[in-house]
């Protein structure tokens, strides 16, 4: 395959060196690249309405907070809190591994709950610290 993809570079040189592709449609200009090539075209219309709108899916939205939760995380010292944002980065990440159909789909309600459990251990947590003082 090699000596094939070799052959297939040294013939687009040779016509490139010759100017064959000089005078080809729109050269100089910048490709129109479609991220939606393989969504239907109705579903295509739609989605760039919402998209000039200002909306987005559920799955970006989450992954933006995940994001932010990430930075915040960084630059948190306080154990109580460190807490708290990985049981809300945890909650995120259930809920959008439950969105792209993976190995894991959790409904709602139980990272819902899982979520309050961690943050009443983080409750314990502050309560510990605070006595400790």
């Amino acid at each position: 395959m090699k000596l094939l993809d070799a052959l297939v570079e040294q013939r687009i040189a040779a016509a490139a060196a010759r100017g064959e592709f000089d005078d080809l449609p729109g050269a100089g200009a910048p490709l129109p690249l479609e991220d939606d090539v393989l969504v239907p075209e109705e579903v295509r219309v739609a989605n760039r309405i919402l998209k000039n709108a200002g909306f987005v899916p559920p799955a970006v939205e989450q992954l933006r907070a995940l994001r932010d939760l990430q930075a915040e995380l960084n630059a948190v010292s306080d154990r109580a809190t460190r807490c708290r944002l990985q049981a809300r980065m945890l909650a995120l990440d259930m809920a959008l591994e439950s969105l792209r159909g993976g190995p894991l789909v959790l409904p709602r309600e139980y990272c819902r709950r899982i979520a309050e459990r961690l943050s009443e251990r983080v409750g314990n947590l502050n309560m510990a610290d605070a006595g400790s003082q």
